[in-house]
Formats: structure tokens, C-alpha cells, sequence
């Protein structure tokens, strides 16, 4: 969850941690930022009756946002920019069965305007990982004055 050995990626860190603190339904979820690192972001969320359906897996909406949340993120480690997500395709693989929701986001390919970035989801049953549901998103880069003008804060 900290910066290695990479002092310009310290303050992009701070700045990622305030606004992920500001997003409401990150807390209304109880979703957790566990690792930031340049390109990478891992988010976790426990299991909790309001966020299963009615066979008691994990809502497929609940992967959905950590999809959206940890790739946008992600794609925001690369440069420091605001980001946004322009789209993402998601496929669930199997039942989130388990005590845990853990997505795991990487950039595959950084760029100014738009960022390419991939992301695993894992439920955790026993502390034993099982991949649930895989997706690659396209991420909207936002420039410092069309972030600022919007007001609210960006990842």
C-alpha cells in the first residue's frame, strides 16, 4: 500500500488514498484499497449480507464496481491524472462463493487520453484464492483542468 523506492509516485499515492477516502459508496460497500503501487491497485471487499443475492454469492454488481474502481484507479497510478472509465468488458467466470472479494488491477498499456488495464476478481474461502471473474476496461485520462472543473473528486 506504499510507494517503493519511488519518490515521484509518493505524492500520486496520497492524492489516489485522499480521493478513494471522499467516494461514498467505496465506504458504503466497505471496500478496502489494500496495495497501490505504479500500475497496480488491489481493492477488497468482505462478505456481508446486503452484498449477496439470493443464492448467498457475492452480487455480481459487487465485482462489477471493484472492476470499475480498481482498474480506474490503476490506470491512475501510471501518470498521476484523473482518471475515468470509459468502458470495460467483464466476464464472470463462477459463483463468488467465499468470505472475501479481492480484484486485482494492473495497466497493460498507459497512455495520455485513454489507458488500457486489466483486472482479476478472487473469492477467498478458507484463505484459498479462486478467480471468479476477469476483465479488461478502457480508461478515460483526464487532463488537470477538466478534472477541476467537474469539482468532484477523481481517482
Amino acid at each position: 500500500m506504499r510507494a517503493e523506492a519511488d519518490p515521484e509516485f509518493e505524492p500520486i499515492a496520497a492524492r489516489i488514498h485522499a480521493n478513494v477516502g471522499r467516494q461514498g459508496f467505496m465506504n458504503l460497500v466497505g471496500a478496502e484499497l489494500s496495495e497501490l503501487s505504479r500500475g497496480t491497485c488491489t481493492i477488497a471487499v468482505d462478505r456481508r449480507p446486503e452484498l449477496l443475492q439470493q443464492h448467498g454469492f457475492f452480487h455480481g454488481g459487487v465485482t462489477a464496481f471493484l472492476v470499475d474502481n480498481a482498474t480506474t484507479i490503476a490506470a491512475a497510478t501510471s501518470r498521476g491524472q484523473p482518471a475515468l472509465t470509459a468502458e470495460y468488458k467483464l466476464n464472470l467466470l463462477s459463483p463468488a462463493v467465499g468470505d472475501k472479494l479481492i480484484c486485482r488491477a494492473r495497466v497493460i498499456k498507459p497512455g495520455r487520453q485513454v489507458s488500457v488495464v486489466a483486472a482479476d476478481v478472487f473469492c477467498v474461502s478458507d484463505g484459498v484464492e479462486k478467480h471468479t471473474a476477469t476483465a479488461l476496461a478502457s480508461i478515460a485520462m483526464l487532463s488537470e483542468d477538466v478534472a477541476a472543473k467537474t469539482k468532484s473528486p477523481a481517482a
